[in-house]
């Protein structure tokens, strides 16, 4: 039998970059060209397969400066790899509101966590649990449980945006742990946000309501939906500038 051949691999690494480890994802692919992107969690390399050593090596060398240049030119796209630690102790800054951080390390399975009524997070962390994983779900329940505490308010944030500019009917409101947009509006009329946003500026916070809440009448980016975001919010171009360069800075 003919063994199939392989259309692609990844390789996995750190490069350091302006004195800072940045994660790197290299694709060997069946395509013509090389690309360079920044991703959600790692800069991505992808290269044709078939290439020899010597022109990998040229790659990687343009990749590194290629890196260089665009870590030094947008600060924020920078703060996106860096890595958030929490200690026990540590206070939680979100928006206008602090949350103590407790943390447990235990000998359990999974990790857990809570809000007290004094404001303080309370986590029970697995002590199987290491690295990047383990800071990477710290930040996931970190995300839950702000999102619970903030629920309430932003939900009430939406219905008076869409009551004041909109009036359309909305199903629920929901605020998630998302990487690849601020937010969106679903077909069965739910407003998701980023729990990112809850970093951002009040202001900031409510370009992104009022962009969601004008998908209810144009699901696409049509001139006419800008003119319903514009209405609604005269400025939003400054919001939106504001995220383009600031937000890469704002998650747990």
């Amino acid at each position: 039998m003919r063994r199939k051949q392989k259309t692609s691999t990844l390789e996995k690494g750190t490069l350091e970059v302006n004195g800072q480890a940045v994660p790197v994802k290299i694709y060997r692919e069946r395509r013509y060209n090389v690309r360079a992107s920044i991703g959600k969690r790692a800069a991505i390399l992808r290269l044709p397969l078939g290439m020899s050593e010597t022109e990998q090596r040229e790659r990687l060398d343009w990749f590194q400066q290629w890196l260089t240049k665009t870590l030094k030119r947008n600060e924020s796209v920078a703060a996106h790899f860096e890595t958030k630690t929490y200690q026990d102790g540590d206070t939680l800054r979100v928006g206008k509101r602090s949350y103590r951080l407790r943390i447990h390390v235990e000998d359990r399975q999974s990790h857990s966590g809570k809000l007290d009524k004094d404001k303080s997070i309370h986590l029970k962390l697995s002590q199987h649990d290491q690295g990047e994983s383990l800071n990477r779900n710290i930040q996931h329940l970190l995300s839950r449980i702000v999102a619970q505490d903030f629920l309430p308010e932003i939900t009430r944030r939406v219905r008076q945006l869409n009551d004041r500019h909109f009036q359309r009917p909305i199903q629920a409101v929901r605020l998630k742990y998302n990487f690849s947009n601020w937010g969106s509006c679903s077909a069965k009329k739910n407003i998701n946000l980023s729990t990112r946003l809850l970093f951002a500026p009040d202001e900031v916070i409510d370009y992104v309501i009022i962009h969601e809440l004008a998908h209810l009448i144009e699901l696409n980016h049509s001139p006419r939906f800008w003119k319903l975001v514009e209405k609604a919010m005269p400025d939003y171009e400054e919001k939106e500038r504001w995220l383009k360069e600031e937000g890469g800075k704002l998650g747990f």
